[in-house]
């Protein structure tokens, strides 16, 4: 049978040490970060109206490179 802590609610400051010692031995490279390497990378949040037409990031490139070309240079 598991005892129980004789003071049922510890404060999270009890937790904390004063120094963390990270083993840089034994990190990992992060498996995520692979996605995002694309220089100038930009993430937009499109609405669902939008999102329902513009399904592709492609399709997004596409007719915002044909609305940049539309639009006069000055």
């Amino acid at each position: 049978m598991n005892e129980m802590p004789s003071d049922p609610i510890s404060s999270p400051e009890d937790d904390l040490q004063p120094e963390y010692r990270f083993d840089y031995q034994k990190a990992k490279p992060n498996r995520f970060a692979a996605r995002n390497q694309a220089e100038n990378l930009r993430v937009v949040v499109l609405d669902d109206d939008v999102a329902r037409v513009f399904t592709t990031p492609e399709s997004v490139n596409k007719a915002l490179r044909a609305l940049i070309e539309a639009i006069p240079q000055s």
